[in-house]
């Protein structure tokens, strides 16, 4: 569960900050760069348990779903079959969504000060000299410079953050994942359970930081030329 809640957070969080971050970029100081800059600030500034509270409100009292854990009852010690599937994507949104907006905050303003910087350089201006499209120019030159510093966050940063961080969230949306397990074994002085999940994002994070380098490769070809 905590593998499939931090997949489903990181798909969710490139979805959202990599093509509002290029947007703002392309259109700088225009009224939709200002807007999701004010939003990003939002983002930034509001502390995920207090987004959490506030979304299981909505989701509970006005939307009437019931949204705690990532199951309902009746499919808790069930096998699993097309109806638990579907159950668990009815609960997975609520953390998915409250992890993306906190966390892509941050890498949109990442990728749009970074967008900003490569429009900039020679190669884009002969890129453009050519007579490509400024699609062409942006998503296949620009982006795929401009997204470097998000794959090196992606490995080091994000990956062991969504696993065994936003502890607070998954205690208020009583979600079975790793972070209530790491903070039960903290207050009940269970040395072993906690060394153990220690240990697991550890090497989460190693195996992070390889598959960053691998991607960096792929990415860029300055970087598989060196």
């Amino acid at each position: 569960m905590t593998a499939v809640f931090a997949l489903s957070s990181i798909i969710l969080i490139w979805r959202i900050a990599v093509p509002i971050g290029v947007y703002s970029a392309v259109n700088q100081y225009s009224l939709g760069d200002q807007i999701f800059t004010s939003l990003s600030f939002f983002g930034i500034g509001t502390p995920p348990f207090m987004l959490a509270m506030v979304v299981l409100f909505v989701a509970v009292v006005i939307l009437k779903q019931d949204v705690i854990g990532l199951f309902s009852r009746e499919f808790q010690d069930a096998p699993w079959t097309m109806a638990k599937v579907w159950d668990l994507l009815k609960h997975l949104w609520v953390p998915a969504l409250i992890s993306a907006v906190t966390e892509s905050a941050g890498m949109m303003r990442i990728m749009r000060a970074n967008m900003l910087e490569t429009l900039g350089q020679p190669f884009i201006e002969a890129a453009r000299a050519r007579g490509l499209r400024n699609v062409t120019v942006t998503w296949k030159h620009a982006v795929r410079i401009a997204i470097n510093p998000l794959i090196v966050m992606l490995g080091g940063e994000q990956l062991p953050k969504i696993l065994g961080g936003n502890a607070l969230i998954a205690i208020v949306l009583n979600l079975p994942t790793v972070s209530p397990l790491f903070v039960n074994a903290l207050l009940t002085q269970d040395s072993y359970m906690a060394g153990t999940i220690l240990v697991f994002l550890t090497m989460i994070l190693l195996i992070g930081n390889l598959l960053s380098d691998l991607l960096l490769s792929w990415v860029d070809p300055r970087i598989r030329l060196e």
